[in-house]
């Protein structure tokens, strides 16, 4: 028996959709939304109903029946700690996602449209691998302060999917093997998994600092900044995820921009694009500590991990640790179709969402 699954994945100015049958995708398509669009909401969750019938006006003009779907699977949202894997979409995350997410996100209406679609003709809609897959163990909670707890946001997805794929390859289980996975995109985050458990984190706020996002900064200068009269919190905020990282110095968000000038001879731009790779070392060095160095593979991915000026920077300075497996790309929609297919397939149980 073969299975049709619909994922969808919004983004700030997109929502991106692709078809799978079984491990085979027939399409993937990016529907672009304009800003004249986007503005008229004044929240995130007001976008759903134009989203959603951006989708279905797509697959009705291009001759795809939602009829023949037998399941349909959203980007996990801003949920509270969930647990790696699938949940099926029900009420209560439904309601959560719509009045009460943890943070207003694009990535919250990928339940809400897959949940719709798929009660529209009597099929599961499912997440998978939410932003919000929190396992970590309680020692790694402890941050240092009592009133903060260290939890996980993570790019869950690809970096799960990525591990999963290798251990396939090696004809292993992810279950059991042990990796350092450090996603590199617009945002960086940096994950260790322990025999199939997301343990510990590097997230984009402690660790290496990356196109747009500044990473970890000194605690003391941070404070003074803040206080220093010269910024509102707004602009903090932006200043430490959009106006980060490669934005900071060198005023550009494009990795393969920043490569251009280092190939044209700017030193500058050659020390922050290997600042950046010397601190994702380090965060792999890190996290190789939890499970006391028995890594058992390090995983380069992310749609800069195509660098391969960035990921042999890194490499030179861990493959000591372990071997070093480069799997570039977001791949996030396959992602999301092949973790829905196991479910299907029975391979995985999917999980109920409870508050």
């Amino acid at each position: 028996m073969s299975y049709k699954i619909l994922a969808i994945n919004p983004g700030s100015t997109s929502t991106k959709i692709a078809l799978y049958e079984d491990e085979k995708q027939i399409f993937v398509k990016t529907l672009d939304h304009t800003a004249e669009e986007i503005e008229k909401y004044e929240r995130i969750q007001d976008q759903f109903e134009m989203r959603k019938d951006v989708v279905l006006s797509f697959l009705k003009e291009n001759g795809y029946n939602v009829n023949e779907l037998s399941a349909v699977v959203g980007r996990g949202g801003m949920l509270p700690k969930v647990k790696s894997g699938a949940y099926r979409v029900n009420e209560v995350m439904a309601c959560r996602l719509k009045n009460n997410p943890v943070i207003e996100h694009a990535s919250n209406l990928g339940a809400l449209i897959a949940y719709e679609i798929a009660n529209t003709i009597g099929v599961n809609a499912y997440i998978y691998d939410s932003v919000r897959v929190d396992e970590l163990k309680d020692i790694a909670r402890i941050s240092g302060i009592i009133q903060i707890e260290r939890t996980s946001t993570s790019h869950a997805l690809n970096s799960r999917a990525m591990a999963i794929k290798y251990a396939k390859e090696q004809g292993k289980k992810y279950s059991d093997m042990n990796f350092v996975v450090a996603h590199l995109g617009g945002g960086i985050s940096i994950t260790v998994h322990e025999k199939g458990r997301m343990v510990d984190v590097l997230t984009d706020d402690e660790g290496p600092f990356s196109p747009e996002r500044s990473g970890r900064v000194p605690c003391h200068d941070l404070i003074d900044l803040c206080f220093s009269g010269k910024y509102d919190a707004r602009t903090m905020h932006k200043m430490l995820r959009g106006n980060g990282g490669l934005k900071s110095y060198l005023n550009t968000v494009d990795a393969r921009e920043v490569q251009k000038r280092i190939d044209n001879g700017d030193e500058y731009a050659k020390l922050i694009y290997e600042a950046m790779a010397y601190q994702v070392a380090k965060g792999i060095g890190d996290l190789a500590t939890v499970v006391e160095g028995n890594v058992d593979v390090i995983i380069l991915t992310g749609g800069i991990a195509y660098s391969e000026t960035l990921t042999s920077w890194i490499k030179k300075r861990v493959q000591f640790i372990a071997p070093v497996v480069i799997m570039p790309g977001e791949n996030e929609m396959e992602s999301l179709a092949l973790g829905t297919l196991r479910v299907l397939r029975g391979e995985e149980e999917s999980r109920e969402y409870t508050e």
